[in-house]
């Protein structure tokens, strides 16, 4: 036993230094992230059509502000007219999100007699403009999708594809409702760019925002604009990524070069912009979604980034899309992938326990694509069979722990039993305090459980989700054993389930906590326990204090006063055996995937100033903090292979 407990030590640490410690500078998508993780074995070479491709270089298109942004067309050789398949990315045209393991190459779904289009957005490769992430893909989106629905050999149909900010640039063109725009199919992207991307609960997302925005956007935009001295400075600075994450205020980042309007601005406006307000109100996906007329698949990942906004895009659009065809034809897609990591065989780019699922977890992004235009844009039958493709919204989602695909017909699942535990103390770290417990009995009265939060000392990140890989943030699973043991990390966890459960879908802790700040953080943490007593992340969540009612207008908290907290974790699908527990963690930290609460209560990044918190924790009757559950019945066994079709 105490050879095990060593061993799953000494994994666990590895875990956590790997992911909390080594961050580097590669984006989402980007041409730093291919140059690290390229491999001869992707893309494969089978599965073309059979139509012979054509490629025009730096085709521009003239904006409505006479800004021309610049694309590589990929033309069919046909004398029918054929629909257009367009992306819009800032990581580079030729790239094309083809690596690390991603889509298949712009000519091979061009040889399946379709006129593909790459196009670089303003500011970024190819294309002449300023770039300001997000401030204008809606003009751009919308002028570039009716530009390419022009071209010739267009049928007037465009379809839209890409993963991250490439999905962003999708649903910012859709939004804007151009006539031309057939369908989306954007992967790994939120609904709204303040809670979901840059904030969450209330907190900032450090490890994704800082390292993507240095390593990429900003050194390929200071390329773009011919500022080589800039861009040679940002790849340095992300190269010593661990030094700029500890640096403090943000708003005073070097890299970013403040003062300066030319390098990069947008970022000292995510600083100043610390709530919800109208600098990113104007961009949300999910105040729109009436505006938003077609079809879309959405392909997400259980340990992505941006998870929860794909989940809300799909629910969101069933209900509210803009058209009876829009909310009648939503398809959502849910693996056991990180940001960049999609199961391909082969493809050492997820965290090390995603890399072990083998071919069935990998995603079958390119060919349910390839089918889904067939249907939408060429009016033909899945696989030329008679689907069920269209008509109703559908949900594919990977079981883990099962390791098997399950569909439904909603979010969250129609069959879910929303099942509730409640916390019962002690929760104290280590395994002699380990004691804390989770049932479904109300709790009798009984002490709250207390630990102190140091800023200067966070709790560290060991997986979760995040972007932009394996290697480049705190995503994904690990053994939590050597976090659990921190004094700052409270564990509450169920007696043996006696049957497989499956939990599949969003979860909340309703915690009762008070603090002796006037702002600090609360996380939680959905963990696994196996009978050895490993214990993996499935999802984990936070919230700023402040934020507690409104991400739009937050307040203080008075010290020492109880507050119910809910917290969002992330959603997940796991099949918890028979003699497996499920445990929750709550602290007030977790590092690097969030910066840490100052506990000042003082304007967000404006000062290096920080206080010791003292938390305190309650499970009585008069504060029953709970974790609700959702349960799915057992019935539905799954399938080893992607269902395709119904």
């Amino acid at each position: 036993m105490r050879r095990n407990r060593l061993r799953r030590t000494r994994i666990a640490r590895a875990g956590a230094v790997a992911a909390a410690a080594a961050l580097v500078a590669a984006g989402c998508g980007s041409s730093a992230d291919t140059a690290k993780t390229s491999d001869s074995s992707w893309p494969p070479t089978g599965g073309r059509g059979s139509c012979a491709v054509t490629k025009q270089q730096d085709v521009p298109a003239t904006m409505r502000d006479g800004v021309v942004l610049k694309s590589d067309v990929y033309r069919p050789q046909t004398t029918d007219k054929v629909p257009v398949i367009l992306m819009r990315t800032q990581y580079g045209k030729e790239e094309a999100q083809i690596q690390p393991f991603r889509y298949q190459t712009p000519d091979w779904f061009a040889s399946h007699c379709y006129l593909v289009v790459v196009q670089d957005i303003r500011g970024q490769g190819a294309s002449g403009g300023t770039f300001t992430e997000f401030q204008n893909d809606m003009n751009d989106g919308y002028d570039s999708v009716e530009w390419a629905a022009g071209l010739s050999g267009s049928n007037g149909k465009v379809g839209m594809y890409g993963s991250s900010y490439v999905g962003a640039t999708q649903w910012l063109a859709a939004v804007s409702t151009p006539p031309h725009l057939t369908t989306i199919v954007p992967a790994n992207t939120a609904s709204d760019y303040y809670d979901g991307w840059t904030y969450e609960g209330g907190e900032f997302r450090l490890a994704f925002v800082e390292p993507w925005a240095m390593g990429t956007i900003g050194e390929t935009a200071a390329l773009d604009r011919g500022d080589k001295a800039t861009a040679q400075q940002l790849q340095n600075d992300s190269n010593d990524y661990t030094r700029w994450l500890n640096f403090r205020p943000y708003q005073q980042f070097p890299p970013f070069h403040p003062g300066d309007p030319a390098v990069a601005p947008w970022f000292y406006d995510w600083i100043k912009h610390s709530s919800r307000d109208t600098f990113w109100k104007q961009w949300s996906i999910r105040d729109r979604y009436p505006d938003v007329k077609v079809p879309v698949l959405d392909f997400e990942g259980w340990y992505d980034a941006f998870l929860a906004g794909g989940t809300q895009n799909f629910s969101g659009m069933v209900a509210n899309g803009g058209s009876p065809e829009a909310r009648a034809n939503q398809r959502l897609v849910i693996g056991p992938w990180d940001h960049v990591g999609w199961g391909r065989p082969g493809a050492d780019v997820s965290a090390p326990m995603l890399n072990t699922l083998g071919a069935v977890g990998s995603s079958p992004i390119n060919d349910l694509m390839l089918a889904w235009y067939d249907h939408f844009l060429k009016g033909q039958s899945l696989k030329g069979k008679d689907d069920k493709v269209s008509g109703q919204p559908r949900v594919d989602y990977f079981l883990m722990g099962a390791n098997r695909w399950k569909s439904a017909t909603a979010w969250p699942l129609p069959n879910t039993r929303w099942t509730t535990y409640y916390l019962s103390g002690p929760g104290g770290p280590g395994l002699a305090g380990r004691a804390g417990a989770l049932a479904t009995d109300a709790p009798k009265a009984q002490q709250p459980d207390t630990y102190d939060y140091n800023p200067l000392d966070p709790v560290p990140s060991a997986g979760g989700h995040s972007c932009c890989g394996a290697n480049s943030g705190p995503q994904g699973p690990y053994d939590q054993f050597v976090v659990e043991q921190r004094s700052d990390v409270l564990t509450y966890t169920t007696a043996p389930v006696t049957s497989d459960t499956e939990i599949t879908g969003p979860v909340q802790l309703k915690l009762w906590a008070a603090s002796t700040a006037r702002d600090t953080d609360f996380t939680a943490k959905l963990v696994a326990v196996a009978p050895d007593g490993s214990s993996i992340n499935l999802n984990n969540g936070i919230i700023r204090t402040a934020y507690r009612d409104s991400l739009e207008n937050p307040s203080p908290i008075d010290p020492g006063k109880p507050y119910q907290y809910t917290i969002d974790i992330w959603p997940t699908s796991y099949l918890v055996k028979a003699g497996y527990r499920i445990r929750v963690e709550v602290s007030s930290s977790d590092y690097p995937q969030f910066a840490p609460n100052p506990n000042t209560g003082e304007p967000f990044g404006q000062s290096t100033n920080t206080q010791l918190a003292t938390q305190t924790i309650y499970h009585d009757p008069d504060h029953p903090s709970a974790l609700i559950l959702p349960i799915i019945p057992a019935g539905d066994n799954g399938t080893e292979t992607f269902p395709i079709e119904h």
